[in-house]
């Protein structure tokens, strides 16, 4: 995206709150919680469908969205992603994209920041997604800002302590490197380069902190390697997953973990779930039949070995093969996960047992005052 455009959807935005009803804000109950969610093509729930990018990072034409919604919103999915069934859970709206602004007037249920092949690096796939510096940057100067506004300082900073900020991020940043296409591939060992990104998600949380947000979720980094787009990247297609990319998501997840460990003895009421979807889809990609599919390793929607090749709706409908019913495969595309598949983490990060998502599930979040 080009940052003229960037500017002209944000001085829209800014705009257009003047509009929005006070009495939206003032009729608030005293228990209310806002989901605010950051992140990537797993979150994303149609952002992209409104910023200058290519058709590699959108998902709003068909057969995306086929099953629940019977219209393409954006969503990389056949259906519903895991925000929205948390936000079901917790008894909201389904949470407004921040783009376009004319969603404005339910912002104060949360917004969906997240973007498909956003990064937590700016240099991932720079110019064609919202980043999560930019996801940041909208969030304390468009939306927590217009919360002090319409509720004061008070309001606003309880609003945003009994809040839950949603993550998932680092995907992106992993598929760029391990695909060879990063500029920063060549730079960095995959240590220093799990660090810098680390780093960009570490510093995000603490800017969140200081707005006043204190519950985080997250779900860890898929199972990366072993996902069609890059199981067809290995020569000879033996069925192995690729090697750079578990890897790395490997490392990222360790020291994800780790840090959340750091900021909970270092930050005051600082409180986290986080979900461990690497071993959650592993499983359900290695035993399918065990969680209700039929198929865990081939895409629904695609071509190639795999259907790991990104042509799903991309192309001429004769040129890439559609499943006919994605509620029996784990995956949809080339990467992501089916609606059915994505009710299953729902369940797991809403009220998972430790062994699965912790130290706190996100009810248990939602319900913390």
């Amino acid at each position: 995206m080009t940052r003229l455009n960037f500017s002209i959807c944000f001085l829209f935005f800014l705009c257009s709150t003047l509009l929005i009803p006070g009495h939206a804000y003032r009729s608030l109950s005293k228990n209310h919680v806002a989901l605010f969610i950051f992140g990537d093509s797993l979150f994303d729930a149609g952002n992209n469908n409104y910023i200058n990018t290519t058709i590699q990072f959108q998902a709003n034409f068909w057969p995306y969205g086929e099953t629940f919604f019977n219209y393409p919103t954006g969503r990389a999915s056949d259906g519903r992603l895991i925000p929205d069934f948390i936000a079901e859970y917790v008894k909201l709206p389904l949470i407004s994209t921040f783009l376009p602004s004319y969603n404005s007037d339910k912002f104060i249920y949360g917004v969906n920041f997240a973007s498909v092949g956003g990064g937590a690096l700016v240099e991932t796939f720079q110019g064609m997604v919202i980043d999560l510096k930019t996801q940041l940057s909208y969030f304390k100067i468009a939306v927590e800002k217009q919360f002090r506004q319409e509720l004061g300082d008070e309001g606003a900073e309880t609003l945003l302590s009994k809040a839950v900020y949603l993550f998932s991020i680092g995907n992106n940043d992993i598929f760029d490197f391990a695909s060879n296409t990063s500029v920063l591939r060549w730079q960095y060992s995959k240590e220093d380069y799990i660090g810098m990104v680390i780093g960009n998600v570490t510093s995000t949380i603490r800017e969140i902190y200081k707005k006043g947000g204190r519950k985080f979720g997250f779900v860890n980094l898929l199972p990366l390697g072993c996902l069609p787009a890059m199981k067809a990247l290995v020569p000879g297609n033996t069925g192995s997953c690729l090697e750079i990319a578990s890897e790395l998501a490997e490392l990222y997840n360790k020291a994800l973990y780790q840090v959340l460990h750091e900021l909970e003895s270092q930050l005051k009421g600082f409180r986290y779930s986080i979900h461990d979807f690497y071993n959650s889809l592993s499983k359900r990609i290695n035993d399918p039949s065990r969680y209700g599919f039929k198929e865990g390793v081939t895409g629904c929607c695609g071509s190639g070995p795999y259907r790991g090749i990104a042509s799903c709706g991309r192309q001429n409908k004769n040129e890439y093969e559609l499943c006919d019913n994605p509620k029996e495969y784990v995956i949809f595309d080339s990467v992501h996960p089916t609606e059915s598949a994505y009710k299953q983490i729902a369940e797991l990060l809403w009220s998972g047992t430790p062994d699965a998502t912790g130290p706190y599930n996100l009810k248990q979040l939602f319900e913390q005052s």
